[in-house]
């Protein structure tokens, strides 16, 4: 039988890795992203591949038409196995100017993005007692980065409420599952100035995630470095970190 997903964010990086792995397989997918050019790019791609595609180009942050186009994607395809709230957006802090504008957008979209999306999801899923719940965090939920307070702050937030979500849904046979990449080559890492450690283009995270969904994990950090290295992160004390940051472009 076809899987019925959603996948938003899916027009650049991990959302459209996944969105080509899943139309590989056939899938009948809804796919949201801001960009319409890139998004229709991507939805005729997937269609070459074999899926079947929903295409809404819009903002998560937007509640009312994202609970709105949902319902009418559910309504469409008669129910769905599964959502993927992969959008979001990093940046710097920018602590020195005053403004917590861009520190409110990136907490904004990646919060607020995420509950909008699973949320309206949840009610069918209550219905057919299945369904699979996917929230893509990331490495830097763990400790905050020194000037992506909001960045880090966003995937903490993300994380620990899918955790709670997973243990309310699981009366209903809803799984929920965490994924928290490291450095994937997408264009939002492409900002960075950094040397980024461990980086992995965005085709083989989508396999790596659709192989942990398969198997139902709770959380899946990858690459495997990361599991080894952040209980380390963990306990690094303050001090240390403020050395090595005390150049740094807040």
């Amino acid at each position: 039988m076809k899987q019925k997903i959603l996948i938003t964010g899916a027009s650049s990086g991990i959302g459209e890795a996944l969105a080509y792995a899943y139309a590989k397989q056939g899938a009948v997918l809804g796919l949201i992203a801001r960009r319409k050019d890139r998004l229709d790019s991507v939805a005729d791609k997937c269609k070459s591949l074999g899926g079947t595609v929903y295409n809404y180009p819009m903002d998560v942050t937007d509640q009312t038409i994202i609970k709105f186009t949902i319902q009418n994607f559910i309504d469409d395809i008669n129910n769905i196995d599964m959502v993927i709230a992969n959008a979001g957006v990093g940046g710097m802090d920018d602590l020195k100017n005053g403004d917590a504008t861009e520190t409110n957008r990136i907490l904004t979209t990646n919060i607020l993005g995420i509950s909008n999306t699973v949320i309206p999801c949840i009610p069918k899923m209550i219905e057919q007692q299945r369904g699979h719940v996917v929230v893509v965090s990331s490495v830097a939920g763990f400790r905050g980065l020194v000037a992506h307070g909001a960045y880090s702050a966003s995937k903490a937030a993300i994380r620990i409420m899918a955790d709670s979500w997973r243990y309310s849904l699981s009366h209903y046979n809803i799984q929920v599952t965490n994924i928290c990449p490291g450095f994937i080559e997408t264009p939002l890492v492409k900002k960075n100035r950094f040397k980024m450690p461990f980086l992995m283009d965005a085709d083989t995270a989508a396999m790596k995630i659709l192989s942990a969904v398969e198997k139902r994990k709770k959380c899946y950090i990858f690459p495997w470095q990361w599991k080894i290295l952040l209980p380390l992160i963990k306990v690094i004390p303050d001090w240390l970190i403020k050395w090595g940051s005390t150049k740094a472009n807040i």
